[in-house]
Formats: structure tokens, C-alpha cells, sequence
């Protein structure tokens, strides 16, 4: 990927770029990054760029050493990150309810993609742009969550859309009832009761094992795990158009103490690198999307459905219904007095970046974009400190 180049106008030569570099080596430092990602997974292909980035934008001060499923799991990096185990931390949000109500809330949202007939590329570029640029800029109770967690937010990303991956055809609405259908989180698992399915909660890595053993009947994903997890292996029938909504808690979170003890420029640096890693994953999630939905299509093995009318329309209905339900259930469940103002806020950046991302195609264009509209305006002398 090619980076943004750090400008270097107003450096002088000789003597005083000299002592620039010396003054520089004092600060220069080697900071961990935890994920529960595999090796060569998006997760860890993501964390490469970012560190490839922040070492190049600061000059070689700040280099990043990497641990992908050893230093924290995802379920460990939260309480890791608090207490210092790493500088870096790769946190799926949705999974701490108690830890990020807030930011969980919006994400609890991305089915509204569904209402503007966006494109996988449309809805994965736009997603990380809106929420990184919500919770930074307008949503103060998110940032004291973090703050509460002695941690510092670096922006989010998403998958691409959701699909119903199955060991039998399910297009219809009378086809979906009564099955069992694994959900990655709560709005799913409300989209599928109202369609008159079971939802079922299962750890991911089990699910192969749940649709190969028909104790799934089918799975809400993304079809970039359809290889990232083998379930091309045990699927018959993919079903596209719903439910839709993306996986959006795929975030990157600091140390605030690391985060303090940056300098000023560093912090940018930092910062920098945080656009180039949220546009790499969302980036690699479309590719990914587009190659194993070619792959699909052309394999005798696996039938490639569009969902029906009839379930689309009533997808859509609950999508509309569900906002409302949103607003409620973090109003009485986390004391979010403000939920129904979030919501409406977040609903018009969302707005705002499918527009802004329709001539996008590229991951450069991408992190130039996340750059320039969010993470280049956040004050680093204020922010986290």
C-alpha cells in the first residue's frame, strides 16, 4: 500500500536536521500492538500497514512490534490494554456491553445501510468513516467509556454486509422459519426471531462444526469468512440480501498512558497510522467480499440465491421498527438519556459518508479520505489527555 507522505517543508539542513534526528532517537520506542487475529487474517495484514505507517510518519521513532494470538486474546485485550499489558489493542466492541455501551449502541445500527440499497463497498467505506468521526467529534460519552477503561479510541471498522450462509436453500420466508440460525450480535438475533427463526448465540469457531453437524441450520456472516473460517466447507446454499448490516465494532484502542507520554507530533503520527489501519481493513473486507462472491458463483457444490420479496420487504420493515427499539433498550438497560439523540445524529453522518465515499475505490483514496475529514482534525494537544 502506498502511504501519505509526511510533509517535511520548513526542515532545515545541515546542523539543525542533525540535531533534529538526535533530539528524535531520545523518544524513539517500540510499542506492542495485541490482537486475537490469525497470522495473515485481515486483523494481522491491517496491524502490518499500521505499523508500516506510524514508522515511516515518524521518522523511525515509533516502530510497532505485533502479537497476534499470543500476548492477549480478543476477549483478554480490553482488561489487557487497561493494565498496561500493551500499547495497542485490536477490541471488538460489541462483545463488552458493560465496558462500551455507547459505541456499541451505533453500532447496533449498520442494518440502516440496508434502507439505501449501498453497495458492499459503499457501506464498508462509509461505515468507518461515520462512527470514527461520531465518536471523536460528538459523542462524549463514549470517550469517557474509554477514559473509565484507562484507554484511549483510534477509530473503528466494519465487514462488509451480512448474508445468510446455509446447509439448505433459504430464501423465503416460510423457508427461514423455524430455523437455526447463528447471530453475531443483538440486532441480528431481533431480525431473526421476527422473521419466525431461532437465533442461536455460538462462538465463531465453532460454528464450521455447528453447519458440518446440522446444529445450524445457517449462519449470519459476512462471505469473506466463508474462507477466513473454511465455512465453504460445509455450506450448500448462500443467500444474499439479508439480513444485511455489518460486523461495526472492529476497533483499535491505546493505552492512555501510552497515549500521554507520546509527544505532541507523535500523537498525529499515531493518528495517522489509525486512518491507514481503519481504511486497510475496510479495504481488504471488500476484496474479499468480491472475490468469494466469484468463487461462489462457480462452484457446482454451493447454490447462490437472491433472498426473496417477500423477505426483503419485511427485513426492511424491521430495520425501520428496530431504531426505535435501539433508542429504548440503551435508554433503560446503560442510562443513555441521549439515545435517541445519537441515533439521529449518527443516522446523518452516515448520510453524509455514503456520499462522500461514491467515488471511492481505492485504499489509498480511502485512508486519504479518513485522513482529511477525521483523524487529521482531532486536537491531540486536548484529546485522550
Amino acid at each position: 500500500m502506498t502511504y501519505l507522505k509526511k510533509p517535511l517543508a520548513g526542515f532545515m539542513a545541515g546542523a539543525v536536521l542533525t540535531s533534529l534526528v538526535v533530539a528524535g532517537s531520545v523518544e524513539a520506542r517500540e510499542l506492542s500492538f495485541a490482537s486475537g487475529a490469525t497470522p495473515n487474517s485481515i486483523g494481522s495484514k491491517s496491524i502490518d500497514v499500521f505499523s508500516n505507517a506510524l514508522e515511516e510518519r515518524s521518522g523511525g521513532d515509533l516502530s510497532v512490534k505485533a502479537y497476534m494470538q499470543s500476548l492477549l486474546s480478543f476477549l483478554e485485550t480490553p482488561s489487557g490494554l487497561r493494565d498496561g499489558m500493551a500499547d495497542f489493542g485490536a477490541v471488538l466492541t460489541p462483545y463488552f456491553q458493560t465496558e462500551f455501551p455507547s459505541t456499541i449502541m451505533l453500532t447496533e445500527l449498520t442494518m440502516l445501510l440496508e434502507l439505501d440499497d449501498t453497495s458492499a463497498r459503499e457501506a464498508t467505506f462509509a461505515f468507518g468513516g461515520a462512527i470514527s468521526e461520531y465518536v471523536f467529534n460528538n459523542c462524549p460519552e463514549c470517550l469517557e467509556e474509554y477514559s473509565n477503561n484507562n484507554q484511549v479510541f483510534l477509530g473503528i471498522s466494519g465487514s462488509t454486509p451480512y448474508t445468510l450462509i446455509c446447509n439448505k436453500p433459504v430464501t423465503t420466508m416460510e423457508e427461514l422459519k423455524g430455523k437455526r440460525v447463528r447471530v453475531g450480535g443483538p440486532q441480528w438475533a431481533r431480525w431473526a426471531e421476527s422473521m419466525g427463526a431461532s437465533p442461536v448465540s455460538m462462538a465463531v469457531n465453532e460454528v464450521y462444526e455447528g453447519l458440518g453437524q446440522g446444529v445450524l441450520d445457517c449462519t449470519a456472516h459476512n462471505l469473506p469468512d466463508l474462507t477466513n473460517f473454511n465455512f465453504i466447507e460445509v455450506t450448500s446454499d448462500v443467500t444474499l440480501g439479508v439480513p444485511g448490516g455489518i460486523f461495526g465494532g472492529i476497533a483499535t484502542h491505546m493505552h492512555a498512558d501510552a497515549w500521554k507520554n507520546l509527544s505532541v507530533e507523535h500523537r498525529k503520527d499515531v493518528l495517522y497510522a489509525s486512518a491507514a489501519l481503519a481504511a486497510e481493513i475496510a479495504r481488504l473486507y471488500v476484496k474479499e467480499h468480491e472475490e468469494n462472491r466469484e468463487l461462489i458463483r462457480e462452484m457446482d457444490d454451493i447454490a447462490v440465491h437472491d433472498a426473496g420479496d417477500e423477505l426483503k420487504a419485511a427485513t426492511r420493515s424491521f430495520i425501520e421498527n428496530d431504531v426505535a427499539t435501539i433508542a429504548e433498550r440503551y435508554q433503560e438497560n446503560h442510562d443513555l438519556a441521549r439515545s435517541g439523540e445519537m441515533i439521529a445524529g449518527f443516522r446523518d453522518r452516515l448520510s453524509h459518508w455514503l456520499e462522500l465515499v461514491q467515488d471511492v475505490e481505492t485504499g489509498e483514496e480511502l485512508q486519504q479520505l479518513y485522513w482529511d475529514e477525521v483523524f487529521s482534525k482531532v486536537d491531540v494537544n486536548q484529546y485522550g489527555m
